[in-house]
């Protein structure tokens, strides 16, 4: 998934002041940018304490860009997504009322009461960015607008789970108030600007805070699917392809019982790597699938390789269906700080692949 954040900010970093009203930090003309990007994800989110002071729709406004939504075969709005540990929020709030997208809410409390009624509840124990990634993920969502609030950017930030950042500032709005809500991010992310431009009278900088790595990551991933192919279809087990590339540039590969009938493509692939004595540390895996999260026949699971050994990145074509288990890899993994991405653009090679088990 792919994870932009856009947020507006006075002059000297404040997110909102404590005023009853609203604070508009934006111009009309950033928040005609904003809607573009709005338009151009699967889903936006918000916290619980944004929709309580702001109201907020999270719609497309500009018509012409709802018609391209559903000229591609999208709804004309996207995914509206919230948070909240009380489910203090009043149904009646537009971003409920509004628009007929559906409308998800994690949350960790054990009785949602009427937001049951106006959104899909998913529970967490625990809410975290990358709880909230992978269950969207799940979902089909492959790109997720993040605006706020405070705690909500911090959060993100903090799992470094942001790709795009957007950063637009108003230079003729002061704060100056200790208290209020403020942009908390650690500096780095705003070393290198990709762009920076005025919208309005609004200062506004884009930080490419991850690279671009899709074609290469379509390559590898596509060699890992062909791996899979090479598995013997066996009713207890997917046929499962993994392909890794270590820092160095070497390169090692692996399917599902390719050596043994225990052995999943991922530990097939860091076995011959191991024996190679090339070093782990910083590689990146590709699997067909994603990375299970629990074994019978194996001390460890695939996941707890990944992390033993200290992989960078993970990227996989398909979550892995709950069929023999409910599968937590990707969520295990990105719990231990390692990026993980999914394309689930070549997911439907590695169903068909798995036809045989039902």
């Amino acid at each position: 998934m792919k994870i932009f954040v856009s947020t507006a900010v006075s002059a000297d970093g404040y997110l909102d002041d404590r005023s009853s009203e609203r604070l508009i930090l934006s111009t009309p003309e950033d928040w005609a940018e904003v809607h573009r990007l709005r338009a151009r994800c699967d889903a936006i989110l918000v916290g619980a304490e944004t929709i309580r002071r702001d109201d907020p729709t999270l719609s497309v406004h500009d018509e012409a860009l709802r018609r391209e939504r559903v000229a591609r075969g999208l709804p004309s709005d996207p995914v509206k997504v919230t948070l909240t540990s009380s489910c203090c929020l009043s149904p009646d709030a537009r971003f409920f009322t509004q628009g007929t997208q559906e409308k998800i809410v994690f949350t960790s409390c054990t009785e949602p009461g009427p937001l049951s009624r106006v959104a899909t509840i998913i529970p967490a124990e625990k809410i975290t960015a990358a709880r909230i990634v992978t269950e969207l993920e799940r979902r089909g969502i492959r790109s997720l607008l993040v605006e706020g609030g405070a705690m909500t950017l911090k959060m993100f930030f903090e799992e470094k789970l942001v790709d795009t950042f957007r950063l637009a500032v108003n230079p003729d709005i002061h704060v100056n108030d200790p208290l209020a809500p403020h942009l908390e991010i650690d500096p780095a992310y705003r070393n290198s600007p990709h762009s920076v431009e005025s919208l309005g009278g609004m200062e506004v900088t884009t930080y490419r805070i991850k690279p671009d790595t899709e074609k290469e990551d379509l390559r590898y991933l596509q060699m890992a699917i062909d791996e899979s192919r090479k598995c013997t279809p066996s009713a207890t087990a997917y046929c499962v392809g993994a392909v890794i590339i270590t820092r160095t540039g070497e390169l090692f590969t692996g399917y599902t019982h390719e050596t043994s009938p225990t052995h999943h493509a991922e530990q097939e692939a860091i076995l011959k790597a191991l024996d190679a004595g090339a070093d782990l540390r910083g590689a990146t895996i590709y699997s067909s699938m994603e990375p299970c999260s629990s074994r019978k026949s194996e001390p460890e699971s695939c996941s707890e390789l990944i992390v033993r050994y200290d992989f960078r990145r993970v990227v996989f074509a398909a979550y892995e269906p709950d069929c023999f288990v409910h599968c937590n890899g990707a969520l295990n993994i990105r719990n231990q700080g390692i990026d993980v991405c999914v394309y689930d653009t070549l997911a439907e090679q590695v169903r068909m692949i798995n036809a045989h088990i039902g």
